[in-house]
């Protein structure tokens, strides 16, 4: 009951804090951060029992499931399922959404009920994709995911929200009807070939499928998660949603949504169709080389401080791909740590970008400049999330994109050459948004206030998350291990990218 638990409560907090806005202004945001707050409980208690304990590869990958009949003459289950990577990403979604929070306490001022509403219902969708094991329930919970997000973007963004808004949710929708269409093939597939109807994600690993078939199929679901992560050429839709949306909203993208992505590319895409996958692989990498350099040099084109760091989110994603179709052991984990760090790295400077903007009304570092003398306690925390950002050795990033270029070296060195340019591009773009915000002349005709308590304690625990991740991620390797092994281990019969795993 604890995984349902973990939908339930921000479910019901959000409707509680939409009605709670009539009794008191300050009661939304309160009920939002006791609901997250023991969400979080939930999931520690989890890491306690399960996670915590030394695993070794070779047990089962599942720590919890629970399963129900749902329209069973169809072959749709209530299936939900927690192993080590979907532990991880279940913590992230909750720690990331209480920074959401924090960010949005003095921002939203204006129907705040319905704004955590949709925050809360956010966060539900997201907890429900990283654990439904029927892939009508995964749709679903994809779904849910897109209307309260689209939500949060037009009606609490910035100038343009309303186009971005658009953009987002005409990108996302159409791309998850694309994914509903390869989940139909597959089913439909598998009860050709057994006779046996089911939307389960145990039945359907190892369907037979036909070289075009599983091409077509695999294309659906690549597209579907390529758009939500986002992929080149798939991008367009994230720098005017990212640079539009609150800091909360924007803290929610770039940190949350963007990794269901990634794990759809884990869980579904590859090992549902494994030949299809191992076809379509140097595209893959090929892909995700070029998002971290488009994205590096895009990067640097930027005034906007915002548009600049979601940029660096299409360069920093474009790792993930390339981890995923790299496919072996040190790739995987570099996979994973990249979708943590980037997550926390760049969540934080969005939270940097949203206390600029509320003091110094724009976005523009061209206007700012010589702030540290001003702020030097938001001017040491920014330097620190950039450096952590560019790859500095010591912090979550480095050993992410350390792991995924070692892997991807190991299936293709050319590949990984071209992708270690991005490091390079990173520290230059990096150190450049810290020179013209913060250093210089001053340009600001406005004192500007430093962080206060609040921000400095949301801040320095994303800082505190990102040392550790640096200095001591086996806990978190530890705890993808099996879940990872698991999902070699049902492509293998079909997938071998590289050769034996290390």
């Amino acid at each position: 009951m604890t995984l349902l638990w973990l939908l339930l409560v921000p479910l019901a907090a959000g409707l509680l804090a939409w009605r709670a806005e009539r009794w008191h202004p300050a009661w939304p945001g309160w009920i939002a951060l006791m609901a997250l707050l023991v969400d979080l409980a939930l999931g520690l208690s989890l890491w306690t029992a399960h996670a915590a304990p030394l695993r070794s590869p070779l047990q089962s990958p599942w720590l919890l499931e629970l399963s129900a009949p749902w329209i069973p003459r169809f072959g749709i289950g209530f299936h939900l399922g927690l192993d080590g990577l979907s532990l991880v990403m279940v913590l992230l979604t909750l720690f990331l959404g209480l920074m959401a929070v924090a960010a949005s306490w003095r921002e939203i001022r204006s129907r705040s009920g319905f704004y955590y509403f949709n925050v809360l219902w956010t966060l539900a969708g997201v907890l429900g994709v990283f654990l439904a094991l029927d892939l009508f329930l995964f749709f679903v919970f994809w779904e849910v995911m897109l209307v309260p997000m689209y939500f949060v973007i037009a009606l609490w963004g910035h100038e343009n929200r309303l186009n971005a808004a658009i953009k987002f949710f005409i990108f996302t929708q159409a791309s998850g009807l694309l994914m509903l269409v390869a989940i139909l093939a597959l089913v439909l597939a598998h009860q050709r070939a057994t006779g046996v109807l089911s939307f389960d994600y145990f039945v359907l690993l190892g369907t037979p499928l036909g070289a075009q078939t599983a091409m077509w199929i695999m294309l659906g679901f690549f597209v579907a998660f390529a758009v939500k992560l986002p992929a080149v050429p798939f991008h367009t839709w994230l720098p005017d949603a990212h640079t539009e949306a609150p800091t909360g909203g924007s803290v929610l993208l770039a940190g949350i949504l963007l990794k269901t992505g990634a794990y759809g590319l884990l869980r579904f895409a590859v090992p549902l169709t494994p030949g299809a996958a191992l076809d379509f692989a140097p595209l893959g990498m090929a892909l995700g080389v070029a998002g971290i350099v488009y994205g590096a040099v895009l990067a640097f084109a930027q005034t906007d401080f915002k548009r600049l760091v979601a940029y660096t989110s299409v360069s920093h994603m474009g790792f993930v791909l390339l981890g995923v179709f790299a496919w072996n052991t040190l790739a995987l984990q570099g996979t994973v740590m990249e979708m943590i760090a980037h997550g926390i790295s760049t969540g934080a400077l969005f939270m940097v970008a949203g206390a600029l903007q509320a003091r110094l009304h724009t976005r523009d570092m061209r206007r700012m400049g010589g702030l540290w003398a001003q702020a030097p306690r938001m001017a040491a925390l920014a330097q620190f999330f950039a450096i952590a950002s560019l790859g500095l050795p010591g912090l979550g990033n480095f050993v992410a994109e350390f792991l995924v270029l070692l892997g991807a070296f190991r299936a293709d060195a050319t590949f990984a050459v071209l992708a270690a340019l991005g490091l390079i591009a990173a520290a230059v773009y990096a150190l450049i948004l810290v020179q013209r915000v913060f250093h210089g002349p001053l340009r600001a005709q406005t004192a500007l206030a430093d962080f206060s308590a609040r921000e400095m304690a949301a801040l320095l625990a994303m800082a505190v998350a990102l040392v550790w991740l640096g200095v001591y991620p086996q806990p978190v390797l530890d705890a993808a291990a099996p879940a990872l092994a698991g999902l070699q281990h049902a492509a293998s019969g079909h997938l071998s990218l590289v050769g034996a795993a290390p």
